[in-house]
């Protein structure tokens, strides 16, 4: 699939695009001075709350915006390229689940990768259509960039917030194994500098070798003040609050001003599925979607993985989330080359 790059600056009225854009940076500002302020003052939110927002981040924002992601990109393409869609994305909920019982340490690493691999890639496309990218010239540059935005996610909150990471993690693993420990948790305090230090190299690479490449560009400047709020947002927010609302608030909101600059481009003759029957695929894919959550909750060992009540919910949903992630991008996006759910015109 090509890449056309947007320059932001060639833009000059406030548009939609520019409207959602502008909400997911300020969201994601308000809530570092909010979570900044409390650290100041010395005070915090209780883990309940953390774990109510990220239920109501992760529930009632993300999950309709990642079925619309799939409605955008298959209704356009009609049958049979919809049916097959389907086939493969099940397939790969399947294996991944079966993975979870043969070897969910492996799993739950891997579901962790696709989070990366969600947030880094998903965003890089959004600056191919909306912010520019022209300083990121070669593919090395733009696997870097989607591996520092999307690291920001996994890889900060391990190093920087490892109590709540770990007990969460511990409970999902708990989840498909009741009596698992984490493989190498007693090495995380040892690994964190390096951890630090890799991924701190990771955006100053990633950040000069733009510089290099094209200059103190528009396209640029807001690559650093981007790359640099995301750091500094899994930095201050704790890591259960800043999950569980990166994704409805960074992530879908800057999907959806991708979204609208494709609608744009390909306003014309529909030749795919009528609305109304997309509507109807969207609705069934809703409730395939609820299947698949209960049917999880079902062949679990441990579906809230021995914890209490609420933080089991949020260990389940987690891994039900990763469990639709993984083909949400490899099959919405990687194998589908000539569209994707992360098109650009």
């Amino acid at each position: 699939m090509g890449t056309q790059t947007v320059s932001y600056g060639e833009r000059s009225a406030v548009t939609a695009e520019d409207a959602l854009l502008n909400a997911s940076r300020a969201s994601i500002l308000a809530l570092v001075a909010v979570f900044g302020a409390l650290a100041a003052t010395g005070t915090s939110l209780t883990l309940e709350t953390q774990m109510i927002l990220y239920l109501v981040g992760m529930v009632a924002l993300n999950l309709p915006h990642g079925g619309y992601e799939h409605f955008t990109n298959v209704r356009r393409r009609g049958l049979p390229f919809g049916a097959r869609y389907v086939a493969v994305y099940l397939a790969f909920v399947v294996g991944f689940v079966g993975l979870f019982f043969v070897a969910p340490a492996l799993a739950l690493l891997l579901a962790f990768a696709t989070a990366i691999a969600k947030g880094g890639h998903g965003d890089l496309r959004v600056m191919d259509a909306l912010v520019g990218t022209d300083h990121l010239e070669y593919r090395a540059q733009r696997m870097l960039a989607a591996l520092v935005r999307g690291g920001a996610i996994m890889i900060l909150p391990l190093a920087l917030w490892v109590g709540d990471y770990l007990s969460f993690s511990t409970i999902m693993l708990n989840v498909f194994d009741p009596s698992g420990s984490l493989p190498g948790a007693a090495y995380i305090e040892t690994v964190r500098p390096a951890l630090l230090g890799l991924f701190g190299l990771g955006v100053i690479v990633h950040l000069v070798g733009g510089y290099l490449t094209g200059g103190a560009s528009q396209a640029w400047l807001l690559d650093v003040f981007e790359t640099s709020l995301l750091v500094v947002y899994f930095t201050v927010v704790p890591v259960v609050v800043a999950i569980g609302l990166y994704f409805p608030l960074w992530y879908s909101l800057r999907q959806s001003a991708r979204g609208v600059v494709v609608e744009r481009e390909e306003a014309g003759p529909d030749d795919g599925l009528p609305v109304v029957a997309a509507w109807g695929v969207l609705i069934i894919g809703a409730l395939a979607t609820a299947v698949v959550m209960v049917g999880l909750w079902v062949v679990a060992p441990a579906p809230l993985g021995g914890a209490s009540l609420l933080a089991g919910l949020v260990a389940f949903y987690t891994i039900f989330i990763c469990i639709v992630a993984l083909p949400h991008v490899v099959v919405g996006e990687w194998l589908d080359v000539d569209r994707g759910i992360w098109y650009v015109p």
